[in-house]
């Protein structure tokens, strides 16, 4: 028997399929990705403040994404921020060491080394999280899905200035058995993590 056969796979919950799609979930392999969450787009004063939009529904995911950093972190997942823009959350501000990508558009693959980071790490999954989901995060989940990634969204870790772009966005990844890849949320990937 060899070393591959050995491994035992784990899943999340996810929909339309258990996620990873061949069970391959582990620290060294998967990687979450926080986007945007920062003062401008979730902050007080901030840009999307400033636009009149309900800040409600860009700071709902807050407390996820706290909940699956956590958990990520204690067990040696890869972490990755989207974008400083004028600065992290306080809530969210990463930790010494986590890399952070300043990405010049919309997904966070455009013109950043965020490619280059995940190869050199060996990463095959990756858990996407952050604002905005119809936008910035969709994005990202399909340059990430082009370059071969698999890929989750923690549908509850993120947030739109409209809720139904929020809700639009995640049916679409869920149509055609997972177009982009699976859609879970914080609670079940929290309780079933390696």
């Amino acid at each position: 028997m060899n070393a591959r056969a050995e491994i035992t796979q784990r899943y999340i919950d996810a929909d339309p399929y258990p996620w990873p799609y061949n069970g391959e979930l582990r620290p060294d392999n998967t990687a979450l990705i926080v986007i945007d969450m920062q003062t401008d787009f979730c902050g007080p004063g901030g840009y999307v403040d400033h636009m009149g939009y309900d800040l409600s529904l860009v700071r709902a995911p807050i407390e996820p994404i706290k909940s699956v950093l956590s958990a990520m972190r204690a067990k040696g997942y890869t972490i990755i921020r989207g974008e400083p823009g004028w600065d992290i959350i306080p809530d969210l501000y990463p930790a010494e060491g986590e890399p952070i990508i300043d990405k010049p558009g919309k997904g966070s693959f455009c013109a950043t080394d965020l490619e280059l980071i995940l190869n050199q790490r060996g990463i095959e999954n990756i858990v996407l999280t952050g604002i905005t989901t119809d936008v910035c995060v969709h994005t990202t989940m399909r340059e990430a899905n082009d370059r071969g990634f698999e890929c989750v969204m923690l549908e509850d870790c993120c947030g739109a200035t409209d809720y139904g772009n929020h809700l639009a966005a995640i049916k679409m990844i869920k149509m055609q058995g997972g177009v982009f890849g699976a859609v879970s949320s914080s609670a079940p990937f929290v309780a079933q993590l390696p």
